[in-house]
């Protein structure tokens, strides 16, 4: 029995009931967040653990037994103890998260030929010569391409989630993107404005984040970057010879509640929306620089030159996750990516460290989980064409959205770091940051929440007929 005094075992009661309260008083909190993003799982889950948490701190309060001071003492021990392992910064070097041995990101040992990415050959026509061709250079294609053409299609009436507005809506966006090809280049002017690298480079970033950009960043463009030969449109085979020095590269959010819905409509109306806003800024900063006397490309949605998550990420806005996607530390890959390339002179933004991205995902697997074409590896990420990384099926993935009509997006939808940015997720997504042991204890605590294999959202009532 320990020598504790009435007068010590009422302050520690009132020491003890304070942690009880905060616990309970964040998970109260986190049901009030839970029910306005309508997950309605978290809800019941914080009040009950609200409820569940609190009672040992209550009971001591209460109520006197034997050993009361040894239970109050272990019980403030405990609180310490978890205090400490979750949130004291405890970040290993983790081998397979390292870079090379210059610091730097691996560089693939060949260049991507966009002709074999699936938009590019979903866009080949059977019994044109550019079909034959691209068929007798690719034999293995053929098969698994067939199987995709079978399908109904992206948007098609007859796909499993047509839904007439959304549908609609997003096949409209595509129209005005598509209206953009002709101006991703354009005229420089003949007039040089001298600028500041500072300055310009501030003015940029500050600039895209007021059109609605989430995170801009800007990294040398290097040749990995960019595409072999272009895939799509009039310039189907075409060498790409981009001498830009400098890539602009920046992010749009995409909405929280309209990803939800995957793979549903809206997923792929909010996805285009996305690639059109996220495509209008990049012509405007395209458009500005070439007004100040510099070259310039915007490269949006079907008309890229280059593969746009190695540059965001490059540019310091991400990670390559298990599914493929850049992996931004706020919004995970519920983004949009657009990217400018430039001769103007910028400041370039240092390379971070993603690691806890990488380890994360290596631990989670929920996009895999729940993939409905188990497209999505679950094996840990394996050295491709002199690349440390995770690859999907494509082709499996590409076939799915030709049933769904929609681009699914269900990975994305079920990730732990794509909730909303609000005051608890972003917590959430500190400490996973922050600390090794703390991602292990959020991932539990979001399957525990949200489920291992979340369903799919409702459709906002605006949207549903």
């Amino acid at each position: 029995m320990l020598n504790i005094t009435t007068g010590q075992q009422e302050v520690i009661d009132l020491i003890l009931l304070f942690p009880g309260f905060v616990i309970s008083g964040i998970l109260i909190y986190v049901k009030i967040i839970s029910i306005i993003e309508k997950e309605y799982r978290a809800a019941k889950v914080s009040f009950l653990l609200s409820i569940i948490l609190f009672a040992p701190f209550l009971i001591i309060y209460l109520f006197d037994f034997p050993f009361k001071e040894i239970a109050s003492m272990g019980l403030l021990a405990v609180v310490v103890l978890v205090a400490i392992l979750l949130f004291f910064p405890f970040r290993p070097k983790i081998k397979a998260c390292l870079p090379d041995r210059q610091g730097g990101f691996q560089i693939p040992a060949e260049k991507h030929d966009e002709r074999n990415v699936m938009f590019s050959r979903n866009e080949l026509i059977p019994g044109t010569e550019k079909f034959d061709l691209y068929y007798s250079k690719n034999p293995d294609k053929r098969e698994p391409d067939d199987k995709f053409r079978d399908n109904p299609g992206l948007l098609s009436p007859d796909s499993v989630f047509y839904h007439p507005f959304s549908f609609a809506s997003a096949e409209a966006n595509l129209e005005i993107i598509e209206a953009f090809k002709p101006i991703v280049n354009g005229v420089v002017n003949e007039s040089k404005t001298v600028v500041e690298e500072k300055k310009v480079s501030d003015y940029i970033k500050t600039w895209a984040k007021k059109l609605g950009a989430y995170s801009v960043g800007i990294t040398e463009l290097k040749d990995y970057h960019l595409y072999s030969h272009k895939g799509r449109g009039d310039l189907y085979g075409k060498e790409i010879n981009n001498k830009h020095k400098f890539a602009i590269a920046f992010t749009i959010e995409m909405d929280s509640d309209m990803i939800r819905t995957a793979p549903k409509g809206p997923v792929v109306m909010e996805s285009t929306q996305q690639y059109l806003n996220s495509g209008t800024i990049a012509l405007q900063i395209a458009h500005f620089i070439r007004n100040l006397g510099y070259s310039a490309r915007a490269h949006i949605d079907g008309n890229y030159e280059l593969i746009c998550p190695l540059v965001a990420r490059d540019a310091g806005l991400g990670e390559i996750g298990r599914m493929g996607l850049l992996m931004t530390p706020q919004l995970g890959s519920r983004v949009r990516i657009a990217v400018i390339t430039t001769d103007i002179p910028l400041v370039l933004d240092k390379k971070k460290d993603f690691s806890s991205i990488i380890d994360f995902c290596g631990i989670c697997k929920k996009c895999a989980e729940v993939c409905p074409s188990q497209s999505i590896p679950f094996n840990n990420r394996e050295q491709i064409n002199g690349v440390l990384r995770w690859k999907i099926n494509s082709e499996s993935c590409f076939t799915y959205w030709g049933t769904a009509g929609t681009d699914c997006g269900k990975c994305m939808a079920a990730c732990p770091y794509s909730h909303p940015d609000n005051l608890i997720h972003n917590f959430i997504r500190w400490g996973i940051n922050n600390s090794y042991i703390f991602r292990r204890f959020a991932l539990y605590m979001d399957d525990l929440f949200y489920g291992r294999k979340p369903k799919s959202g409702n459709l906002p009532s605006w949207i549903d007929m």
